[in-house]
């Protein structure tokens, strides 16, 4: 983009009507270029304050109101910015700077439909206005217009085909656009004009890695860091690159960098940072710094009618992308097929641009409506739910890879609240509650959620109880375990585990005899990383040995060839977890301080295992191996698991939605009788 500093479009000659009275209305033009150079020099404040002056001695001056306005814009002060450009446009109607320097500013001021009208004007006077295509790409792809976004960075390279901004742009707009290979090919190209634009390297990096190229995306993001050094998050995206592939030597290096972000740097993502430590005060500083950066001016929510008394049904909507063969389906779908329809009206609103698959068509054989949404812009998708009417909304993507928080932020409910995907707070200013239990948020941690809280009694995380676990058909042979052995397992995702686990874990393996650890196989690299952790504290390496993705039925059979299934710290099993208690499967956790630290302890309350929960490494450890070594206590808890099924929250899926209905009611009704969000305790029903 352009220097902010300079007003991207100059005016070169102002047009008179009558050579004289022109003259006479108009400073001397050295005051004007004088004025120009200070702006251009970096002195914006003193810039605007002679700008201001100059506009009101000569009222007329086009150039006094240019200056004035991209010396306001600069400072922020965007009314005072967007009332001089406007003058601009009456005093020089056919000076295209004008609309396009107020297009920069309703830009700014989250105006984006505005802005493209604008700059839609600035182009009508001067087609040759490169810019201004781009910035309407770029404009539409935040909007998720990727269609026209795509159209418009293609004009502005019609105009300009080597500029790197608008080849990354596009590149951008066809990601997001499911077109990766012509992403990567747009990406590419503007790194050849310029190959230290360190945000096409990092786009590219994020998209190798999205590719199935770790080591490309790692190469990628490292070159980002060489150039642009202070580029957070770059930097967060690396660590956690780095946490897939378990290259602890490589995080170890970075650890002092690592820790600073999002704390004491600018915001970042704080999903790629959740499994490096345990410090829910922390977590809360990342997630405000992150909601900062990314929702800096959201739109004035709009005033809702409230009625007299509850409607007869709760019209609720779940907005996601998750709505396929994925975790967070895996664990709703009982629920949203449980709701009482007599009382609630439930909608899935879906942008995730999945193919149709068997999980997305029970999510619509769930629900009364479904609605894909993946391919609208935002301002359709608003205009939709506007007209449906929601009484809550419920996010259910948080700050996980793929939101689209641009529609919530719009405040398109009454009630906004956050569910199951974000193990943690947003500190987003659009998100009234969090669900939450009082094992994943304690009183003492209770000040590091910003949002109200909606406490379930039992486990805020749903379980299916309809899930179906196909026949166990396999040997531990067919799944490369020896016969006899005790199997420890964690089907973890690779970037929650640490060294810290690890080290327990080769303990385990080394007072265990014949014992192996399986584990999921999330990409080759983080496989043979850990077989060579493994050889280094004196494990063979063979011993690991690791599962394949199999469909969801398949996957949970295979718990049967498991002993014990053991978590990671920072970030537990959820989704691993419930799959591992539905399967009928032990798990032993370590109970920490932050939300994703306590989920597995929380289901394994609900479940009434509370033996399995620990609070210490050391207790983990000797918990571990005592069970390993003790068939016969650990056939007990397997034999009271399997009799759980029958008895404990956990496992019915009917109580847990009569619970979160109880609390959707009650943040309804906060907002019906005109009282501000307060944390909302459900009260336990009978079950």
């Amino acid at each position: 983009m352009t220097d902010p500093r300079k007003p991207p479009v100059t005016i070169t000659r102002v047009a008179t009507a009558g050579e004289e009275a022109a003259r006479a209305s108009q400073p001397p033009p050295a005051t004007v270029r004088d004025l120009t150079k200070l702006y251009r020099s970096g002195e914006v404040e003193k810039a605007l304050e002679q700008a201001r002056a100059l506009a009101m001695k000569y009222p007329a001056s086009p150039g006094a109101w240019n200056i004035r306005g991209a010396a306001a814009r600069s400072l922020g002060q965007l009314e005072e910015a967007e009332a001089s450009f406007v003058k601009l446009g009456e005093l020089q109607p056919l000076f295209a700077g004008a609309p396009y320097n107020l297009a920069l500013v309703l830009d700014k001021k989250g105006r984006s439909e505005a802005a493209i009208k604008a700059y839609e004007s600035a182009i009508a006077l001067d087609a040759g206005l490169f810019q201004a295509h781009t910035n309407i790409g770029i404009i539409k792809t935040r909007m998720n217009d990727l269609r026209g976004a795509i159209l418009s960075l293609k004009r502005a390279l019609d105009l300009h085909p080597q500029s790197p901004e608008t080849l990354n742009s596009l590149g951008t707009a066809l990601k997001r656009a499911q077109r990766p290979g012509d992403a990567r090919k747009a990406f590419e190209q503007a790194l050849h004009f310029n190959p230290d634009f360190a945000q096409a390297r990092f786009n590219l990096g994020v998209l190798l890695e999205e590719m199935g190229e770790p080591q490309d995306a790692a190469a990628a993001l490292r070159a980002v860091l060489r150039v642009k050094p202070d580029h957070e998050i770059a930097r967060a995206h690396l660590a956690h690159l780095l946490a897939r592939c378990c290259d602890w030597d490589a995080i170890a290096e970075q650890r002092r960098e690592i820790r600073r972000l999002g704390v004491e740097t600018p915001g970042v993502p704080p999903w790629p940072l959740l499994a490096f430590e345990d410090a829910p005060e922390r977590q809360l500083a990342r997630a405000k710094s992150w909601a900062q950066r990314r929702f800096p001016s959201s739109p004035a929510p709009p005033q809702f009618a409230r009625p007299e008394a509850r409607p007869e049904r709760l019209r609720i909507g779940y907005l996601g992308g998750d709505f396929h063969d994925h975790a967070t389906t895996h664990l709703m779908m009982g629920m949203l097929a449980a709701h009482d329809r007599s009382r609630f009206e439930v909608h899935a609103l879906n942008y995730g641009e999945q193919p149709e698959d068997a999980y997305r068509k029970k999510a619509r054989a769930a629900v009364e409506h479904f609605h894909d949404i993946a391919r609208q812009p935002n301002t359709a998708i608003a205009e939709r739910v506007t007209q449906i009417g929601f009484d809550v909304l419920i996010d259910c993507k948080g700050y996980s890879s793929g939101t689209r928080h641009e529609i919530l932020e719009r405040r398109l409910a009454p009630v906004q609240l956050h569910y199951t995907a974000y193990p943690g707070t947003l500190a987003a200013p659009f998100i009234d509650y969090i669900v939450a239990d009082r094992i994943v948020v304690p009183p003492e941690a209770r000040e590091f959620m910003a949002e109200r809280l909606i406490r379930l009694p039992h486990s805020y995380l749903p379980m299916d109880d309809r899930r179906e676990i196909a026949p166990l058909r396999t040997s531990h042979a067919d799944h490369g375990l020896p016969e006899g052995a005790f199997v420890f397992c964690c089907f973890n995702a690779s970037y929650k585990i640490t060294a810290r686990e690890f080290d327990i874990w080769m303990r385990l393996l080394a007072e265990v005899e014949g014992s192996v650890l399986w584990l999921f196989r999330s990409n080759p690299l983080a496989g043979t990383s850990l077989r060579a952790q493994a050889k280094k504290r004196g494990i063979d390496p063979m011993r690991l040995v690791f599962a394949e993705r199999l469909p969801n039925s398949d996957h949970l059979a295979r718990h049967a060839h498991a002993d014990l299934f053991l978590d990671t710290f920072a970030v537990n099993a959820h989704t691993t977890a419930s799959d591992a208690l539905w399967a009928g499967l032990p798990l032993v956790t370590r109970r920490g301080q932050q939300f994703a630290a306590r989920v597995a302890a929380s289901l394994l309350e609900a479940a009434g295992l509370s033996e399995l929960i620990t609070a210490s490494d050391e207790e983990y450890e000797r918990l571990a191996l005592s069970l390993a070594r003790d068939p016969q206590r650990l056939a007990a808890i397997r034999q009271k698991l399997a009799e759980r099924r029958d008895t404990a929250p956990l496992f019915d899926t009917a109580l847990y939605t009569r619970h979160f209905e109880a609390g959707l009611d009650a943040a309804y009704e906060r907002w019906r009788r005109g009282d501000s969000p307060a944390d909302i305790d459900v009260t336990r029903l009978p079950g």
